[in-house]
């Protein structure tokens, strides 16, 4: 438990990081019906991608805004846009506003939630800073467990509206939370001069923003998608390179791993749970609720790991090296689940496994991250990790799902690959945990 000189805090922090997560999962089940309701299915898939690339570009703003000026006035901003966004989605009159909406949703969540970090850096001591991400972790968990039943009972019994209005009343509160546990507290930037280049990377963060998009909406699109997906391909490799750190896409050892570890494990199990399901339903017989059950049982053992890592019962190695061999052995097992014989009990083991292992990575990552960046740099390293996460993520949804498709729908083959990404993130982690020092990361000219 956090100690109580940080409680008033700790609490608008987690409430900050539940409401994001709440709205961004949450608008998967009522998008079907907003779509519908606004005449608006053609931009069905906009509306997710929209809200993806305002973010890339949002985090690599606020991580320098942060590093500049200190954390405060990038989650001021982020808050107030994330609210403008919710409101403008909520009363949208029409398709195009919705998206509109949620392009300026991405711009205040990405914002914020990269600002959060630094503000964790600058207030809280080390020792503390497993315990808050674990906090952090915890925040996203309950969201993905509960946020879908909750949308879905708002959109049947009430107005999908009320899923973004809602929001928008309870953000406001657990922000004025927030500040009154700053109160006091110097927040200042820290000894770091003004980092430069701010106007080439958000250029960078915006093709990569366009990129991520193509390459999501076009792997949507099956065959005709595939020009889209192409061209999102050739830019991303031109501009993500200049948004992660030096040396990341080599994995150069120390803080350019970060992004690329992450990415690899957040990634690889986020592409799964887009096949699992589908897999479950269509060739074990479940039904869309026993198949939401297994991904439940996912995020409780995600809950569990960041919770154990939070009380320091676990070194950084195991839990980053570790945590990646159960997000594969878990996958692995997920996937003997296609043999009729094999029950289906161990669907619910292997994503507890393959949940429990993320739970102890994913916080330990963004520890390390603190602990490793140089006074100053908590916020574009920060958001160097975030960027990396998401644009993994994208390109792994989007491969695994071609896999899937190009193999006459084979769960097998998607899933092996999402294994293949957990196993490269665990021959990884060495290179990133053991050059856990301060600074230590490649100096490259921006």
């Amino acid at each position: 438990m956090v100690s109580a000189q940080y409680r008033a805090l700790s609490v608008g922090l987690v409430a900050l990081v539940m409401l994001v997560a709440f709205e961004a999962m949450a608008v998967a089940t009522a998008m079907p019906v907003v779509a519908r309701e606004l005449g608006g299915m053609h931009l069905y898939n906009l509306a997710f991608s929209a809200t993806l690339a305002a973010s890339v570009i949002a985090t690599v703003l606020g991580g320098r805004w942060s590093d500049r000026r200190g954390p405060l006035e990038p989650i001021s901003a982020g808050v107030a846009t994330f609210v403008a966004g919710l409101l403008l989605a909520g009363f949208a009159p029409n398709m195009e506003v919705f998206v509109a909406g949620r392009f300026v949703q991405g711009l205040g969540a990405g914002s914020t939630q990269v600002a959060l970090y630094v503000l964790v850096a600058r207030v809280y001591p080390g020792a503390l800073h497993p315990k808050v991400f674990a906090l952090f972790s915890a925040a996203w968990v309950v969201p993905s467990m509960i946020g879908p039943t909750i949308a879905g009972f708002v959109v049947e019994n009430a107005d999908w509206r009320w899923i973004f209005l809602g929001v928008s009343l309870i953000v406001i509160p657990a922000a004025l939370l927030l500040w009154r546990g700053t109160a006091g507290r110097d927040l200042r930037a820290g000894s770091a001069e003004s980092v430069p280049g701010l106007g080439r990377k958000l250029v960078w963060a915006t093709l990569t923003a366009v990129a991520a998009a193509l390459i999501q909406y076009g792997s949507a699109l099956k065959l005709a998608g595939l020009p889209l997906l192409a061209a999102g391909v050739v830019l991303l490799a031109v501009a993500l390179p200049r948004l992660l750190l030096p040396g990341s896409l080599r994995a150069a050892p120390g803080l350019p791993t970060a992004p690329v570890l992450r990415g690899l494990a957040f990634g690889s199990l986020t592409a799964a749970q887009v096949l699992i399901p589908l897999m479950l339903m269509n060739e074990r017989g479940l039904t869309p609720t026993g198949a939401g059950v297994v991904l439940t049982i996912g995020a409780l053992g995600w809950s569990t790991g960041s919770w154990i890592k939070g009380r320091g019962r676990m070194g950084h190695m195991t839990a980053i090296r570790g945590g990646a061999a159960m997000i594969a052995i878990g996958l692995a097992l997920v996937t003997l689940v296609l043999v009729d014989s094999v029950p289906i009990a161990v669907a619910y083991v292997a994503m507890a496994v393959a949940g429990f292992g993320i739970g102890v990575l994913h916080p330990t990552v963004s520890v390390l991250v603190l602990k490793m960046s140089a006074e100053g740099e908590e916020g574009q390293n920060s958001a160097a990790v975030g960027v990396g996460e998401s644009v993994f993520t994208v390109v792994a949804v989007a491969v695994s799902g071609a896999l899937f498709t190009a193999t006459a729908e084979s769960y097998a083959v998607g899933l092996a690959f999402t294994v293949a990404l957990a196993l490269l993130a665990f021959v990884l982690a060495p290179r990133f945990v053991r050059s856990a020092q301060a600074g230590t990361m490649e100096r490259t000219a921006s």
